[in-house]
């Protein structure tokens, strides 16, 4: 019984990877949040992208 208390007081006082989870949940954060800005960000730029083509189609209209 002693060695059960004593491996489970050394597994909970190990930290040994915490890093490697912090770093990785942070990560996991920022994909998210990039993903989150792109796919918001979406509409505004195909508006600029179709403003942009019409005024370059009427400029190559005029220029014909």
């Amino acid at each position: 019984m002693k060695t059960l208390i004593k491996n489970f007081k050394s597994f909970t006082n190990d930290e040994q990877g915490q890093d490697l989870i912090e770093y990785t949940l942070l990560i996991a954060f920022v994909a998210l949040a990039s993903a989150a800005l792109f796919i918001g960000a979406g509409s505004s730029i195909k508006g600029i992208w179709t403003s942009t083509n019409s005024q370059l189609t009427t400029a190559n209209n005029a220029a014909s």
